[in-house]
């Protein structure tokens, strides 16, 4: 059985015991919280291992509680459900954080394996880190994948989590040339066609706290036409 705990915080009962209950049967340790206020008590305990979130609750809304969990140190996987199935909202919880969105009203089966596959992939990442645990540096930017810390000419810069998960892929693939439908792919580990957007808003973020001048970067460039690519400053690059 899976011990992993998973926070629910969803104002509409008989939606939450209905995923309660077919998490629970997969093994997984629920706790659910019916408004914003006790979601967000929660979620500062910490020690969850996914996140499970409608928009549209009363007292603190959804998005800003994705805000907030991605403003902690630790990376919990966030799967948003709501009513709210215009685009805009898709793409606003996916630039804030949210590793998959799902409108309602959605296959309870559905959720399920995408949850599944969130811990796989994060499970992946993790032995990859392990695998993979030297420290980059290019050009004063030095990566500490298990620390999870960058620091730009010693100054340790903040990220969020998802900024450094792209961060790091870029300089480990330094100047081959990635689609955002790749790296939505393979950062954000779920193929979210129609949001490619996403990707440049956390590019935007990234070069504003690592580039000297992000209007003319010089670590991720962008190649017209065809994506982006991480810069080491080499002939290559």
């Amino acid at each position: 059985m899976d011990n992993k705990k998973i926070l629910i915080v969803e104002d509409d009962g008989d939606i939450a015991d209905l995923l309660s209950l077919h998490l629970r049967d997969e093994g997984y340790n629920i706790t659910h919280a019916d408004d914003g206020d006790k979601g967000v008590a929660l979620l500062e305990k910490g020690g969850w291992d996914a996140l499970i979130l409608d928009l549209m609750l009363p007292g603190i809304d959804g998005l800003e509680i994705c805000r907030r969990a991605r403003n902690m140190t630790r990376y919990t996987p966030i799967v948003i459900i709501s009513a709210r199935s215009s685009e805009v909202h898709r793409v606003l919880g996916l630039e804030l954080g949210a590793d998959d969105y799902l409108a309602k009203p959605f296959s309870m089966l559905e959720l399920v394996a995408r949850v599944k596959a969130l811990f796989r992939r994060q499970e992946a990442m993790e032995r990859n880190l392990k695998i993979d645990a030297g420290t980059l540096s290019f050009n004063g930017l030095t990566i500490d994948p298990i620390a999870r810390e960058v620091f730009l000419n010693q100054q340790l810069i903040e990220l969020t989590p998802r900024e450094f998960d792209l961060l790091y892929f870029f300089a480990k693939n330094p100047g081959k040339v990635f689609s955002r439908l790749n790296l939505l792919n393979q950062v954000w580990g779920y193929q979210h066609e129609g949001y490619e957007h996403t990707v440049n808003t956390h590019i935007n973020r990234l070069r504003i706290k690592i580039e000297i001048n992000a209007a003319e970067p010089e670590k991720i460039l962008t190649v017209w036409g065809k994506g982006y690519k991480f810069s080491t400053g080499a002939r290559d690059a």
